[in-house]
């Protein structure tokens, strides 16, 4: 376990050579904002983080329910359990093993893996445009359904969750890259994930911190390559 602070938000980066899996800690004044739980073994490394910190976790914010996100989630709430779980309001029904989708939404099947009998409910469903404290909710429709992204509106850090990888390359979701094809595989609807990324690219990003791979800072003109050759894969 690696953690590296950013400003206000601390990156706890698990098996970072072989498979990146990161998780954020986002910093207010009193407590902390967990971002994704990682996999079923890295709650140890989180509460490990939080206490060097030396600030409580006082909310659990999900990007997306797949396995690598929510591992750790029942874990986490049985050691905070005053900690409030917070997912989007399209991903809730996923969290839990419904993936039917809703009317009027692409008909591509729902990929990834998914935890089986996860007991913790979340407390709050989100939409683009809520606040999680210091951190704006952005809407991030593409890897999943429901995917959601984090702009901390103080240090214009954008915690993007699977919307992008940075891990054998910075990449849409969706767009395969053969060092770290996995997030690729796992992805629902590519058209949706290029839209949300145009979106989340007009945002002042000073810092982008993604679910698989380093931070890359002021990343605006790499998104947008990016951006370019998913948009030549899908012509």
């Amino acid at each position: 376990m690696r953690l590296i602070q950013f400003e206000t938000v601390y990156q706890i980066a698990f098996m970072p050579r072989i498979f990146p899996v990161n998780c954020y800690l986002v910093e207010e004044t009193d407590d902390l904002t967990l971002i994704d739980t990682g996999l079923n073994f890295c709650w140890k490394g989180i509460l490990h983080a939080a206490s060097a910190i030396g600030k409580p976790i006082a909310r659990i914010a999900l990007t997306h329910p797949h396995a690598d996100h929510i591992g750790s989630l029942d874990k986490l709430k049985e050691q905070l359990p005053q900690a409030v779980v917070y997912i989007s309001e399209r991903d809730s029904s996923l969290m839990y093993g419904d993936f039917t989708l809703k009317k009027g939404e692409p008909k591509f099947p729902v990929r990834g893996g998914f935890k089986k009998n996860l007991q913790t409910r979340a407390d709050l469903l989100v939409s683009d445009g809520d606040f999680i404290k210091s951190l704006r909710v952005i809407s991030a429709s593409g890897h999943t359904p429901g995917s959601i992204a984090f702009y901390d509106i103080r240090s214009r850090i954008l915690i993007a969750g699977d919307a992008l990888q940075t891990r054998g390359g910075l990449a849409v979701a969706g767009d395969t890259r053969i060092l770290f094809p996995f997030p690729a595989v796992a992805t629902w609807h590519k058209k949706s994930a290029v839209r949300s990324v145009e979106r989340l690219n007009e945002l002042n990003i000073q810092l982008l911190a993604v679910g698989h791979g380093k931070v890359l800072k002021t990343p605006g003109p790499q998104i947008e390559r990016a951006l370019q050759r998913i948009r030549e894969k899908l012509r």
